[in-house]
């Protein structure tokens, strides 16, 4: 854990922010929706929780993060980007031939990038393979995972977490994006995941669902679980807006994969700058 205050976060879920929308306006191409509802949780765990070091992206005792929801990279980019891992400049080449930005995150082009990511529903998994790989060479990193809310229709979801339950996985934590809504409409009208805080600890997570725009409530959270004393892997709700800090995008389905033009890049860079409400 990094000494960083909460207000030090929020200006730097801001930063986050404002590169990622960059990132897709100059692109033209990306998701921009889920990368701005998941900004702030992954902000707290780039730069504060997570034991990571740019200088040495292998780094065998380093913790790991799995962005499941491989489609909204521009936001993991935009940590890697801000800490180092690239230099900053690389954001202007997002989808590019020879980027270290794909437009899905790739273990083999983009330091930092522990797993590449895309298709939905695989990303728990091997999140929970490297967290038994972990507890098997007796390490002591942890495995950070963030899936969606529409991804948890899958199947697979629910494999994996019954392997992290059997194998006592508490070097495990999973941030879901709950933000309610998907490439084709609301979930709960694609299809109803019911209480997805309810059904991890069915499955015999330990769970609790915050606000995740909340930096106060995510960082309590995440140190109530850096203490936890138990043996189960951790799932955290957040309860977040799609397309959060920028006012024409938030709760919009069409902005799950879209670019913004001139004139709405210009007033996204101005809302964000105002700061959040």
């Amino acid at each position: 854990m990094k000494d960083i205050s909460i207000e030090e976060l929020k200006e730097l879920a801001i930063e986050m922010r404002k590169t990622a929308v960059t990132m897709v306006y100059e692109a033209q191409s990306g998701h921009p929706g889920g990368s701005l509802s998941a900004a702030d949780f992954v902000t707290a765990l780039y730069f504060r929780e997570m034991n990571i070091n740019p200088k040495n992206p292998k780094w065998a005792d380093r913790d790991r993060f799995v962005l499941s929801k491989g489609h909204v990279a521009p936001i993991q980019y935009s940590a890697l980007a801000l800490q180092g891992f690239v230099p900053y400049d690389t954001i202007h080449t997002l989808r590019e031939y020879g980027s270290p930005f794909q437009g899905h995150p790739d273990m083999k082009k983009c330091p930092g990038i522990d797993i590449s990511t895309g298709s939905l529903g695989q990303g728990l998994s091997t999140a929970v393979g490297m967290a038994l790989a972990g507890k098997l060479d007796e390490k002591d990193y942890r495995v950070f995972a963030v899936v969606g809310d529409g991804e948890c229709q899958e199947g697979q979801i629910w494999e994996a977490t019954q392997s992290a339950v059997k194998y006592k996985l508490d070097n495990l934590v999973v941030f879901v994006d709950d933000n309610g809504l998907q490439i084709d409409g609301p979930t709960e009208e694609v299809m109803p995941n019911q209480d997805l805080e309810v059904k991890f600890k069915a499955f015999g997570f330990e769970t609790k669902r915050i606000d995740g725009h909340s930096m106060e409530e995510i960082v309590a959270t995440l140190d109530e679980v850096r203490g936890a004393n138990n043996v189960k892997p951790k799932a955290i709700i957040c309860n977040t807006i799609k397309g959060k800090g920028v006012s024409y995008m938030e709760n919009v389905v069409g902005w799950h994969g879209k670019a913004p033009n001139e004139e709405q890049y210009n007033q996204a860079m101005t809302e964000l700058a105002g700061g959040l409400n």
